[in-house]
């Protein structure tokens, strides 16, 4: 069974950065695609940005697109977020967990998250 453990998050000003980082274990990544998932205050878990391991394709929703750059390590078995120009919008619980490409949803296990907050 895979499992994940995010770090990296913390608090920033809008227009800040931070780079979210998730040690996955229990297999190589290699054949999988996983993603970064964002549970916003009040909302439910969505799809942030996916990333397919054995090629690097990756895949971003529209209000992160140009901001967030979402990388793979498949020597270190790692997943990483870069995020830029933050927005308080960005709010919310980060985790990873493997990502259906076709619908951008996740399957299986999640780690417990991250929590990003973005605020002046």
């Amino acid at each position: 069974q895979l499992k994940f453990e995010e770090s990296g998050g913390g608090s920033v000003q809008p227009g800040g950065s931070l780079r979210l980082s998730c040690a996955i274990s229990g297999s190589r990544i290699d054949y999988y695609a996983f993603g970064w998932f964002r549970q916003a205050p009040g909302k439910e878990s969505a799809a942030v940005s996916c990333i397919r391991s054995a090629d690097g394709s990756t895949y971003y929703v529209d209000d992160v697109q140009g901001r967030f750059t979402i990388f793979r390590d498949r020597e270190k078995n790692m997943l990483s977020l870069q995020m830029n120009m933050l927005k308080p919008e960005d709010t919310g619980l980060y985790y990873c967990a493997g990502c259906d490409l076709g619908s951008m949803t996740t399957y299986g296990s999640w780690g417990q998250g991250t929590q990003v907050t973005v605020s002046s």
